[in-house]
């Protein structure tokens, strides 16, 4: 199967990039020209890189007519994190990458294509939302992410094509950006300590990133043309930040007392973020790592090799990183 990754350097990219290479797919990555591959450099070898900025519509086409994709998976995304807040920027490449992408693949053809979406579209509700909820952006991300959903769902419908869009909840594990909770919780619970915390009742419907993966391989196997699927991508559990804190004390004992508040909140932060994922169950999917277990497997990988347990704790910046 001939794969092309978008936002491949990046977290859930590089995680599914490297679960096509294990699975004997021909991969191509397509990255932006600033894009940092540090997530990749050891499997530079099994792929196939081309740097492009996807606002290039004709360099986007050029792409896809020399690699002919049978599956696209789209996860070239900017402003989700706190400090990618340049609203330019956020919309450029979240819409117009995202059109530019998806007309153009739909001139060269494709089997399916897979967008990723996110939680932040449905805004705060206060119990778990199903795919057809209203939507209620918060911010300019959300918003440019209900926008490229649903012109996928649209293009999918009108042209009777096998697209879907996964709408993802806080995913974490092996790879994740160093500045986020969960490496920051790992990497200051190796020297029996806490980081920074917001409010304790803060939640989050955390998913690890394995079970993403098999979520975005299903659809792809198995997702219907001319309906353009949305499908939830959490547990259905929700996590608050202090049991998230208790869930870890396994892990990391003697920490002594966590210095909650120490860390101001942010805008999107609520004490109900959980996810309803009935649909994708449907699908055949379920999540297969807890939470307990994910936090242990994520620590061990970190551990497992000096140079990487160096690298996140160098990068580490507490006072800055996004639960």
């Amino acid at each position: 199967m001939r794969v092309l990754i978008t936002g491949a350097g990046g977290f859930i990219g590089a995680n599914l990039t490297r679960r096509m290479v294990s699975m004997g797919h021909q991969v191509h990555v397509l990255l932006h020209p600033q894009s940092n591959s540090w997530r990749l450099k050891d499997i530079f070898s099994s792929i196939t890189i081309h740097s492009k900025d996807l606002k290039d519509s004709i360099g986007v086409r050029q792409i896809l007519a020399s690699v002919k994709p049978e599956w696209i998976f789209h996860l070239a995304v900017h402003g989700a994190y706190s400090w990618q807040n340049q609203d330019g920027e956020i919309l450029s490449t979240n819409v117009l990458g995202t059109i530019n992408l998806l007309q153009n693949a739909i001139e060269q053809g494709f089997d399916a294509f897979i967008n990723t979406g996110s939680s932040s579209e449905y805004g705060f509700k206060n119990y778990p939302p199903k795919e057809t909820e209203w939507l209620e952006p918060n911010s300019t991300y959300s918003a440019s992410k209900i926008a490229a959903t649903l012109f996928c769902q649209h293009q999918a419908i009108s042209k009777n094509l096998r697209i879907a869009t996964m709408r993802l909840y806080s995913v974490y594990g092996p790879w994740e950006e160093p500045k986020r909770l969960v490496p920051a919780l790992i990497c200051n619970g190796l020297s029996g300590k806490f980081p920074p915390l917001t409010n304790p009742a803060t939640a989050r419907d955390y998913i690890f990133v394995e079970d993403v993966i098999d979520a975005y391989i299903l659809a792809a196997e198995k997702i219907s043309h001319g309906k353009g699927d949305i499908f939830n991508v959490g547990t259905g559990i929700q996590t608050t930040i202090q049991q998230l804190i208790t869930v870890s004390d396994n892990l990391f004992p003697n920490r002594g007392i966590p210095n909650w508040g120490s860390m101001e909140g942010r805008n999107w932060d609520t004490d109900v973020w959980v996810s309803d994922p009935t649909k994708l169950k449907n699908l055949g999917w379920k999540p297969k790592i807890p939470l307990k277990e994910g936090l242990e497997i994520f620590t061990n990988w970190m551990c497992e090799t000096k140079s990487v347990i160096d690298f996140y704790q160098s990068k580490l910046l507490p006072q800055k990183f996004a639960a």
